[in-house]
């Protein structure tokens, strides 16, 4: 296959899968409820942060989530007291337990209380002429494991390319806020980070079709494999390259379908 015409080929699957009538069966559609931004981002940065298994079980527990906040992420964030978490001691997903939910609930609150979005957690350490959001990652994953008493178990929900993980959900909780076009899949809320900085969330399916497509060539599955497969989209698009995350998921969606997975006949939960 030519260069154009692999080109051709994941434009047309980004076209395909870019669509908002996938909303509603993947886990996006839980921010996709909010108006208010900083509701968009503390339920998107949670749900990314769940987003693993099927995806109904994925949608369901963050609609948990949104319930045991009544209904009002930010509000809840902002004002609630130390009783109010006791409500969420029986929230578990995986291996999302107790103990991660109430920091998660105790960083977000401290946060919120200074700081009006949580682009300025990302951002804030990124330095002019960086190519990518690496930077980015690492000093979020610092700031916020900076309160005191922050649990050793908790360190495994947030990634961070410092320990060479593909950091496959902040990657995709980042696309979300920052990726803005027509079809409003993707929110575009902030603007201090570039569409051209985001770097592709990695999942085996994404892979296993970036591989097939020649598009990766490293034979471990790790940062640096993340950083090849984003370059080499680049060159489709250099301001815009993770919009082909629709393509290759989109391309592995029907591959699925072929062996029968139904629940993996959407995109988006990579």
């Amino acid at each position: 296959m030519t260069r154009s015409s692999l080109q051709s080929d994941l434009d047309r699957y980004v076209d395909l899968y870019n669509r908002p009538s996938f909303i509603p069966v993947d886990p996006i559609c839980i921010p996709h409820q909010f108006k208010k931004r900083q509701d968009i981002e503390i339920m998107g940065f949670w749900v990314a942060i769940l987003a693993w298994g099927q995806r109904v079980t994925i949608i369901n527990k963050a609609r948990e989530l949104v319930q045991l906040m009544g209904g009002s992420p930010h509000e809840f964030i902002l004002h609630h007291r130390e009783i109010d978490r006791r409500a969420f001691l029986d929230f578990k997903h995986r291996t999302f337990q107790a103990t991660d939910t109430l920091y998660f609930l105790e960083f977000l609150q401290q946060y919120y209380r200074q700081h009006d979005s949580l682009e300025d957690a990302f951002a804030r350490h990124l330095q002019p002429g960086d190519e990518t959001i690496e930077a980015a990652l690492r000093g979020f994953r610092e700031l916020f494991f900076s309160l005191p008493d922050a649990p050793r178990r908790t360190e495994k929900h947030i990634a961070t390319p410092a320990r060479k993980s593909t950091c496959k959900r902040l990657n995709m909780f980042l696309r979300w806020m920052v990726r803005k076009d027509e079809r409003g899949v993707d929110f575009g809320l902030w603007q201090r980070i570039q569409p051209a900085q985001l770097l592709m969330p990695l999942d085996v399916h994404v892979e296993r079709v970036g591989r097939r497509l020649g598009l990766i060539q490293r034979k471990q599955r790790d940062w640096k494999t993340v950083l090849e497969l984003t370059e080499k989209l680049r060159a489709f698009d250099p301001e815009d390259p993770v919009k082909y995350d629709f393509a290759l998921f989109g391309m592995g969606v029907l591959e699925e379908k072929k062996k029968g997975n139904a629940d993996r006949a959407f995109p988006f939960t990579n």
